[in-house]
């Protein structure tokens, strides 16, 4: 676990060469704060809190750790927590935390107006904040493009002893079976995942970069991925053998999921919680946002920026992500049912 202090003691100049606002804390006296709990990596939202801190004057204090150590810690603080916002990946862990009651439902036009209503919580617990799309991924010299189309065709004969996986132990492939069974139904996306199983080339990986590196060094042919692990394998060696492929374009769209942030229930400072999510929805934040990770935008309005334009545009599924936590438990169970491991 990590805590990290941004605080901006010096004075910072606008464009116009006035120096950035500096509020106070009306209790304290002190600079202005806001307290973040969040699964995100440091380096990638250190530098957009340090840049909100410029803009606005107030001070960002995080905690990074896992989104179940963050979430027991709210859970075990409840009215003596520090925390004024939860951030953490994947819709499934936001709905857990709403579950537990630990997120607060707050109302912002703003918020409304930036992030579809599929990306974020019908009573405004979480908001999405960035999007990033659960892809097929191939090498070209053993896969011919037009070989593929959905994640059910994955089950096929043809890719018997062809295809790698992750464990179905990570949220990212948990969501993704949740949202098929909300097309699908619980029988015929059993029938699926047994497929998958079926085909698999070796045990299912733990992370999405080693079945990505597996695919690379022969010992399957194709996967299902986040697109930014593969991105940051490209932009490390852009002539690295494996390609990105958008699936389910002809049917539901490609699986999508966020990462998102939510006011929590007990924040200290929730005024201050609610302007620095909105902050980050704002088109001055979102393309740095998304960018970092090599993920996209959850504003439509902003563009893309960097090496994903490169893999075009694609239709993603728009059923609520919210179905991706209702269907958790429902998922992890038929996926245990099927031996998918």
């Amino acid at each position: 676990m990590r805590t990290v202090v941004i605080a901006f003691f010096v004075l910072v100049l606008t464009a116009c060469g006035e120096q950035a606002p500096q509020p106070t804390d009306e209790a304290t006296g002190q600079q202005a704060r806001v307290v973040v709990y969040t699964s995100r990596q440091p380096y990638l939202i250190e530098p957009l809190f340090e840049r909100y801190t410029a803009a606005t004057g107030v001070q960002v204090d995080f905690t990074s750790d896992n989104e179940a150590s963050l979430i027991e810690r709210l859970a075990a603080e409840g009215r003596r927590t520090s925390a004024d916002v939860f951030m953490t990946v994947d819709a499934g862990n936001l709905w857990q935390a709403t579950e537990r009651g630990l997120l607060a439902e707050i109302e912002s036009p703003s918020l409304e107006q930036a992030i579809p209503a599929a990306l974020r919580d019908d009573q405004g617990r979480w908001f999405g904040l960035s999007l990033r799309a659960r892809v097929i991924v191939y090498h070209p010299d053993r896969v011919e493009v037009d070989e593929l189309s959905t994640y059910e065709a994955l089950a096929e004969e043809q890719w018997a002893g062809r295809l790698c996986l992750r464990t179905s132990r990570k949220v990212y492939n948990q969501s993704l079976v949740a949202m098929m069974i909300e097309h699908h139904g619980a029988e015929r996306t059993a029938e699926i995942v047994s497929g998958w199983v079926d085909n698999l080339a070796t045990n299912p990986y733990s992370s999405d970069t080693q079945t990505i590196e597996a695919i690379a060094a022969g010992q399957c042919d194709v996967g299902i991925v986040n697109s930014y692990y593969l991105g940051r394998l490209i932009a490390e060696d852009p002539d690295y053998p494996v390609r990105l492929f958008w699936a389910n374009q002809d049917t539901t769209g490609v699986h999508v999921n966020i990462s998102g942030a939510g006011v929590t229930r007990h924040a200290p400072r929730p005024n201050q919680a609610r302007a620095l999510i909105e902050w980050l929805a704002s088109d001055q934040a979102q393309a740095e946002f998304a960018e970092r990770n090599l993920e996209f935008p959850a504003n439509p309005a902003v563009p893309a920026k960097g090496l994903v334009v490169d893999w075009g545009e694609f239709k993603a599924d728009e059923t609520p992500l919210t179905v991706a936590g209702q269907r958790q438990a429902e998922a992890v169970r038929l996926m245990d049912r099927v031996r998918y491991r």
